[in-house]
């Protein structure tokens, strides 16, 4: 509805217009618009028509605002299908006259009318209304009046209702529909031309043949004949009969019939009229316009008309040649005619442009070729074309001058069209740059026509392939088939007559030009059309496309250029080097045309053939500027360095072209074995021709010769390798020259030809191809192996046999060299995959072992190394055996001592190979037998060695799966055999005369041994043993015996001062029988670690006993006669074996005896401990000593313990016999410490608890060792050396032998409470002998003691309670010993340590009632009486005789303190764990211990007055200690408990306390009256204020003061008393008071008053006192 609402507004604007000056078209709008609001649609419109009609009036009223708006409406209304066609005549009436109206509004409305009725359902339908709505249009435009926006709608107008009048013939006629008129734009290039047609061909292929023509037409196509017939007519100059028309512009007209036969093709070939117009008034037409022999005038002889008529002309040829054959023909050659005339520039340019769009549309090219060229009744206008082409690219040759200047603009074209812009010339340029770009623009078009025709053979050639009339270059037919097919041959033909002149316009533009967009092109079209070539197979077309394009490849200068400048005479000797250089410069010209060269060599190395010569020189050329140190790219200059170069962006051109160039060579796996073959002999001959061509030694010319072979090497190992899948076929060709050249004279051809064979000879062997060959089965005879026919060896000998020829024939050493290491690389990668030239192989490296060829040598051992340790599981089984041989002969060798070494290693490989099998083959035999059977023997190793444990067990199933797999059936395997082979090769170097190779060949086979021992029977271990592991022993032990023992002279490094300079050798290995010594310790740590892991296996074996005695008498003579080294070794024997299995319990007591007697012996013929090498033997024995008992201790009885302990005594005195250096100084020797090391160790198992007094005892000995003299016997050994006599030694007045220790365990029975008092006095230590006192201790032996005696306690304080006690009183009279060296070494730590001990033995075990001991009564107080006997002699010596005593000292006020502190805490445990505590003591006892006392307190009164001042403070506060002490044992307090011990001792030190109280009193006085008005020194005064002071604090008990010395009467008083404690002891003292009262001493007076108080309080006499007064 908004369509009627626009209408009636429209309608009020009519009204509103039309109000004033024309009131009937107002009334009429008004009822009109009535009208309109009764109506409901356009339909109803149409049909009434009032409507139309008021518009029509509104248009008569001839107002410009009223016409307006009527044609706005009419528009509107026509749009809306309103109006009937019957008002159409009306309509165009009404429009006729407003065409005449001077007004271009109404105009432009009459104008957009006219378009809307062709566009519209009211489309003329007759000649009338159509002549009138076309004659609108013409009339416009031909008007002079009419403006030029009329002008152009017009024209634009009539443009499109000529479209719409012939699509409506199109239509009525059913003709196809589609439009084939595109004209190609000027901005694309040559290639997309090309592209885009062969589209367009394929839309338009049904044109080239002519339908069947019609007479008939319908109405609307004979208005269409009338329009195309008025249309040629005014083209021609003439008039327009229907159109009414009498001129119109030529050019108009002309391209409104372009426009009809390029859109309209089907008109023109369906409709016979339709053709006849064009064949007899169109061509006509065009052939008249087309002339150029007449004078051209008016708009003929524009460009305009000129372009549109060879338009024109080029649809006609190009759409309608097939039935205008001859019209084409002649268009054709009028075409060819006008490039050979003198016309101007833009006219050949027009048509040249016409001939560049036949040669750029496959279709119509193809089209004339078959019709014209192809027919020999017509002109080869192709070739014609082609020809005029060329002939335009050649006017560069003939203007020298001016020729440069129009290459640089064919450049600038060709970029313009390359970045999609339209070249045009500047408006302002001048006259001369616009001939030239005329001249440019005409040889561009010829060049991209040329490239054309290039492009569509090409593109011809691949629809021939893609039809199957040819066979494309990468099928898999060997031979090409010939070409029958329609298209084939029209392209052979095409090719043949166009070739020639195509190259030779090609190749000179090509070598005139620098552009790169030009250049790119050419190239392009090179490569289409000689990929062309090689498809259809031409040869000749090919080879000269091929031979020019290398030409613009690298630009080297000839041989010729190089001799003439060499042989110049003015030429200098540098200039001659320079020009010797490869100086290329790559342009981008030739970059590309390098790459245009691969992308042909890949797609047509096919068919190259013999043309492969050519294309390889270049590729050499390229290959040598890429290596060249001088070459660059030409935008980098060569004076730039080549490291600059090579980091540059620009550079990477080098690797572009390098990297096709590899591709090239990896497309040969694609190519046909024929081609292959080509290729190979074409590189083969380049390589030849290099070689022979230039002569030897022209400096940089043979370095260009090497460069060449190395490229043709290096491609030929490339095809090599891209064809492994059929190298069969081709490995003679390749490797025939690479022998050749490894024969050469030269150095680097040598070397060339030997990498290229490792190549080659790896990448076959470990290709699948010749994977695939081999045999499942590897185990073969030795015949097979050896003499297999060529049918069963496919391919492995003939790819190895370069390498036999190599090696057995070349008489250079490098190259036998070289094939060495080939092989090894072969074997590095591919030794798994080799069968047959096993034997082969091995021989040639036996060879190189026993010719010892320096430079060879170790070539020869890495390829036996890689087989040993990489293909022993591959190689035949037969092989096995020489490979073990041949490494034995690597090992024996002298050249290389390296190589010796390692080959040793490869044998160890070996056998853990053969192991394997061993193991795998004892399995299957267990698995085999029944439960109910006999152990295995691997069961019996597995049980009893150490090794190989439960993981093992539970990996052999696993193993044995694995182990399955293995290419290696044990079928005809005899592993014992191998083993064997490997143990007598290592025998045998195990003898060698070199150290390190010896040495290694040991290891080897003791590790081999005891890696694999689990693995081997018992039989092949017993063979083992007696074969190769004592023979071994008994060879190295002999020959190090008969060593030489001279010193060796280092390698002669030069003179000096003249005087020879030799090379150090360390110490150690400066003589030959040094370094048999340490073979010698090798072989014992090699037995050792066999006994450590089979040792309760090896018991099992037959005569192993015997072997064990040989062993025993080898260690005993290497400890006692050899070394150092080789002692500490034999030692390490013994040692490893005791503590690798006594714990286990798998080493008989036999054993352990053996071992324990090896010890005695060797300690008793022992040396003196007076070098360092014996003081580490015997530190190592000791060692041995105690792990011996540690691990094997409850093997011991008592037998063996006093055995071990007489050992150990044997030990001791040998250390103590000599005073050490490090003793001297203050440091422990270092026997004496590893003595100190196995001391705790020696503690006695729980069965062996009887001899801890004898173990306890020894310590003593240890301890008081300074009196200890040796007398040493020399007896006959007897036949075993276990019996012989003994040194004696004797401790005191006593003898011990071996004899007093055995008889002690034999005549007392084992763990009776006696047997360590017998050994005690055996020993010669009982306490009933020597008087303490007389006892000395040597202090050269004070650093030992003071370490033993913290080893003595924790053992005694472990020992078991009945031991403790009869050897508690040894003890403490041993300490004591030890601390009554304070006086003769105050300051030094023995004396500090015993009392230390004392001190703790005394706290921890003393105060422990031992009421539950299982010792005798009688025994056990006989021990006690001895314990306190020995402990009142040791506080009474040492008390008494070393504290408080000013002994000499270093004056250290710390070491003062500490000392006191000592003394202190001596009389502290003496006075509170002692006395104080629950002992039980003899009373005797406890009155010597305070007597002790009681002698160290009256130290101070017994001095005379005039000493005291000299007596030190620390002498005079021990006494007063003392003094207190003994207070403290009388006093009493009501808090404490009155034990009865406690009573004794108060009641035992009263008197003594009493009597030294009234000393000291009476001391006091006697010295203040003998000073008289003197000051008494303080000491005294001290002393007896202290005594003052005690008293009247000290409260005795009732039982004390009972045994007091009072008078009767006084005793009946203080028992009277009912208090437990009092002051009775005052009673006693009471007279001595009474005289102090006078005393000048005010201290002493307060004191005495005091104590007179207490006396007075104690008689009861204070009380009374008080009350009288």
């Amino acid at each position: 509805m908004a369509f009627m609402a626009v209408l009636e507004s429209d309608l009020r604007a009519l009204s509103a217009e039309a109000r004033r000056r024309y009131p009937a078209v107002k009334d009429a709008a008004e009822h009109a618009i009535l009208k309109l609001r009764s109506l409901s649609g356009p339909s109803e419109i149409a049909h009434n028509e009032d409507i139309v009609r008021i518009f029509l009036m509104a248009c008569d009223a001839r107002s410009v605002k009223l016409s307006v708006i009527g044609l706005s409406c009419l528009q509107k209304l026509i749009s809306h299908d309103a109006v009937a066609p019957s008002a159409l005549k009306d309509i165009l009436s009404t429009l006729k006259d407003h065409s005449e109206m001077a007004d271009d509004g109404v105009q432009l409305k009459t104008l957009q009318t006219i378009l809307l009725i062709f566009q519209s359902h009211l489309h003329p339908d007759n000649e009338d209304n159509m002549a009138q709505a076309l004659g609108i249009c013409l009339r416009l435009l031909e008007n002079s009046r009419s403006s030029d926006s009329v002008r152009n709608t017009a024209a634009a107008t009539f443009r499109q209702a000529v479209a719409l009048i012939f699509n409506n013939v199109v239509h009525a006629e059913s003709l196809p529909a589609g439009k084939y008129g595109s004209q190609a734009s000027r901005v694309n290039s040559v290639t997309n031309d090309v592209t885009r047609s062969i589209n367009q061909s394929l839309e338009t292929r049904n044109i080239a043949v002519q339908p069947c023509m019609r007479e008939s037409l319908s109405k609307t196509g004979k208005l269409g004949l009338l329009l195309l017939e008025d249309l040629t007519a005014l083209a021609a100059g003439g008039s327009a009969i229907w159109l009414r028309v009498h001129s119109l512009q030529r050019i108009f007209a002309l391209d409104i019939l372009e426009f009809v036969l390029s859109h309209y093709v089907a008109t023109f070939q369906t409709l016979l009229c339709y053709e006849q117009v064009l064949r007899h008034q169109i061509c006509s037409l065009l052939m008249t316009s087309l002339r150029t022999n007449i004078e051209l005038e008016g708009e003929s002889g524009e460009p305009t008309f000129r372009r549109l008529v060879l338009r024109s002309v080029a649809h006609v040829i190009r759409l309608y040649s097939a039935f205008l054959v001859t019209e084409s023909e002649v268009f054709l050659n009028m075409l060819v005619k006008v490039t050979r005339l003198d016309l101007p520039l833009w006219h050949q340019i027009l048509v040249l442009e016409v001939l560049r769009g036949f040669c750029v549309e496959v279709r119509t090219l193809r089209l004339l070729f078959k019709n014209f060229d192809m027919d020999a009744n017509n002109t080869n206008v192709v070739e014609n074309i082609v020809k005029a082409l060329a002939r335009v690219v050649s006017t560069i040759q003939l203007v020298p001058e001016s020729s440069e200047e129009s290459l640089a603009a064919v450049a600038g074209m060709f970029n313009s069209k390359a970045k999609g812009v339209e070249w045009s010339m500047d408006n302002d340029s001048s006259n001369a740059a616009v001939v030239v770009a005329s001249e440019a623009h005409a040889i561009t078009l010829a060049v991209e026509g040329l490239l054309g025709v290039v492009f569509a053979v090409a593109t011809l050639t691949d629809e021939a392939v893609d039809v199957g009339e040819l066979e494309s270059p990468k099928n898999d037919r060997d031979t090409p088939s010939k070409c029958t097919g329609e298209t084939a041959v029209l392209c052979i033909s095409l090719v043949n007559s166009t070739w020639l002149t195509i190259l030779d316009a090609l190749s000179l533009i090509l070598t005139r030009s620098q552009g790169e967009a030009v250049i790119i092109e050419i190239l392009k079209g090179y490569q289409a059309f000689t990929q062309a070539c090689g498809v259809l197979h031409v040869i000749e077309p090919l080879n000269s496309f091929l031979a020019s394009l290398c030409k613009f490849t690298i630009n080297i200068p000839t041989d010729g250029e190089k001799r003439s400048v060499l042989l110049s005479p003015g030429s200098k000797k540098s200039e001659t080097s320079a020009d010797q250089r490869d100086n290329v410069v790559l342009t981008p010209k030739n970059v590309q045309a390098l790459r245009t060269l691969f992308n042909v060599a890949h797609r047509l190395h096919n068919v190259l053939g013999a043309s492969w010569v050519l294309v390889l020189e270049t590729l050499a050329a390229l290959d040598r500027a890429i290596h060249s140190p001088h070459a660059s790219t030409q935008e980098v200059s060569a004076s730039v360095s080549r490291l600059t170069r090579e980091t540059s962006g620009q550079y990477s051109d080098f690797n572009i072209l390098s990297s096709l160039n590899s591709q090239l060579f990896e497309s040969s796996a694609l190519m046909h074995v024929s081609a292959v073959k080509s290729l190979l002999s074409a590189l083969r001959q380049l390589s030849s021709q290099c070689i022979s061509g230039y002569p030897s030694g022209m400096g940089q010319t043979l370095n260009q010769q090497i460069g060449s072979v190395a490229f043709c090497v290096e491609s030929i190992t490339s095809v090599l390798l891209n064809n492994l899948h059929r190298v069969h076929h081709i490995w003679d060709d390749a490797v025939g020259h690479l022998l050749e050249l490894s024969e050469n004279s030269n150095q680097q051809l040598r070397n060339l030809a030997l990498d290229a064979l490792d190549q080659s000879i790896c990448a076959v062997i470990g290709c699948d191809q010749f994977q695939s060959t081999k045999p499942s089965e590897l185990v073969l005879s030795s015949t097979e192996v050896c003499n297999s026919d060529v049918t069963d060896r496919p391919f492995e000998c003939a790819a190895l046999s370069p390498l036999i020829i190599l090696y057995t024939s070349s008489q250079s050493l490098d190259v036998r060299a070289g094939a060495l290491k080939i092989l090894l690389h072969v074997l590095e990668r591919h030794a798994d995959k080799l069968q047959f030239c096993w034997s082969d192989i091995l021989d040639i490296l036996r060879s190189v072992a026993d010719e010892s060829e320096r430079d060879l040598i170790p070539l020869g051992f890495q390829n036996i190394r890689v087989i040993m340790n990489d293909a022993l599981s591959t190689i035949p089984v037969q092989c096995i055996d020489v490979c073990i041989e041949v490494t034995g002969a690597y090992g024996a060798q002298k050249t290389d001592l390296n190589i010796s070494l390692t080959a040793i290693g490869l044998l160890w490989t070996a056998t853990d190979f053969i192991a394997k099998g061993l193991f795998r083959r004892n399995y299957e035999e267990t698995t085999n037998k029944n439960e109910n059977d006999a152990t295995s023997e691997v069961d019996k190793i597995s049980r009893h060695t150490d090794g190989f444990g439960a993981s093992e067990n539970e990996q052999i199933v696993s193993f044995n799966n694995s182990f399955h797999d293995s290419m290696h059936s044990s079928k005809g395997l005899d592993r014992n055999k191998l083993l064997f082979s490997v143990f007598s090769i290592l025998l045998k170097l195990g003898s060698d005369e070199r150290p390190e190779v010896r040495n290694s060949a040991i290891r080897t086979l003791f590790q081999t041994l005891g890696s694999h021992g689990q693995k081997i029977s018992e039989s092949t271990w017993e063979y083992c043993l007696w074969t190769y592991v004592f023979p071994l022993l008994e060879c190295v032990s002999r020959l190090a015996a008969t060593s030489s023992s001279d010193e060796w002279q280092g390698k002669e490094l030069g003179v000096r001062r003249g005087k020879t300079v030799h090379m150090l050798i360390h110490h150690s290995r400066n003589t030959a029988q040094k370094q048999w010594d340490e073979t010698l310790v090798l072989v014992l740590g090699g037995i050792t670690r066999l006994l450590r892991s089979f040792f309760p296996f090896l018991q099992s074996l037959n005569n192993f006993s015997a072997g064990w005695e040989i062993l025993l008498r080898f260690n005993e003579d290497s400890i006692l006669n050899g070394s150092k080294e080789v002692a500490v070794a034999a030692i390490s024997c013994l040692q490893t074996v005791v503590s690798s299995h006594c714990s286990k319990g798998n080493l008989a007591l036999p054993y352990i005896k053996s071992i324990l007697d090896v010890y005695e012996l060797v300690l008793e013929r022992s040396p003196d401990c007076s070098t360092n090498s014996a003081v580490k033997v015997k530190q190592e024995i000791l060692h041995g000593l105690g792990d011996l008992y540690v691990q094997a201790r409850s093997f011991f009885n008592t037998d063996m313990y006093l055995k071990l302990l007489f050992t150990v005594h044997l030990a001791v005195k040998s250390s103590m016999i000599h005073n050490d250096a490090d003793s001297e100084i203050g440091i422990l020797p270092p026997f004496q410490r590893t003595i100190l090391e196995i001391l705790p160790l020696l503690r006695p198992s729980d069965h062996l608890s009887a001899v801890w007094s004898a173990l306890l005892q020894e310590l003593l000995c240890c301890l008081l060792g300074s009196e200890v003299s040796i007398q040493q016997k020399k007896d006959e050994e007897s036949a075993t050396g276990l019996n012989s006599g003994r040194a004696g030694a004797s401790i005191g007045n006593a003898e011990i032998t071996k004899e007093n220790w055995n008889k002690t365990s034999i005549d007392v029975p084992e763990g009776s409470a006696s047997t360590a008092m017998m050994v005690v006095e055996t020993l010669g230590l009982s306490s009933s002998e020597a008087n303490p006192y007389e006892t000395t201790i040597c202090s050269s032996n004070h650093l030992f003691m003071e370490k033993l005696i913290p080893v003595i306690i924790e053992l005694f304080l472990e020992a078991p309670s009945t031991e403790k006690c009869s050897i508690f009183p040894e003890i403490i009279k041993g300490l004591g010993r030890c601390m009554n060296t304070r006086r003769d070494s105050p300051k030094g730590s023995l004396w500090r340590l015993a009392v230390e001990g004392f001190n703790r033995i005394l706290t921890v075990e003393l105060m422990e009632a031992d009421n539950n001991t299982k010792l005798d009564p009688h025994i056990y107080r006989h021990a006690r009486a001895r314990l306190w006997k020995e402990v009142a002699d040791v506080y009474d010596i040492f008390l008494v005789g070393s504290c408080g005593r000013a002994l000499s000292s270093d004056g250290n006020a710390e070491s003062l303190k500490a000392d006191e502190m000592i003394e202190m805490t001596v009389l502290n445990v003496l006075t509170d764990m002692l006395l104080k505590g629950k002992i039980d003591a003899p009373v005797e006892i406890l009155h010597r211990l305070v007597s002790t006392l009681d002698r160290c307190a009256s130290r101070t009164g017994s001095l005379p007055i005039e000493s005291l001042e000299l007596m030190p403070s620390h002498c005079s506060r021990f006494s007063l200690s003392c003094l207190q002490m003994m207070f403290s044992f009388c006093s009493f307090s009501f808090e404490d408990d009155w034990p009865s011990a406690r009573s004794t001792i108060s009641s035992v030190s009263i008197d003594i306390l009493i009597r030294r109280c009234e000393v000291i009193l009476k001391q006091f006085l006697s010295d203040e009256n003998d000073l008289g008005k003197h000051a008494l020194p303080a000491v005294r005064t001290n002393e007896t204020i202290c005594v003052l002071q005690e008293l009247a604090r000290m409260i005795i008990h009732s039982d004390t003061a009972s045994v007091l010395n009072l008078p009767a009467h006084l005793k009946v008083t203080v028992e009277k008393s009912v208090r437990h404690g009092c002051h009775s002891h005052l009673l006693v003292l009471f007279p001595s008071f009474c005289e102090l009262v006078v005393s000048r001493e005010s201290r002493i007076r307060e004191l005495v008053q005091v104590l007179l108080r207490l006396v007075a309080e104690e008689l009861g006499l204070h009380k009374s006192t008080d009350a009288d007064s």
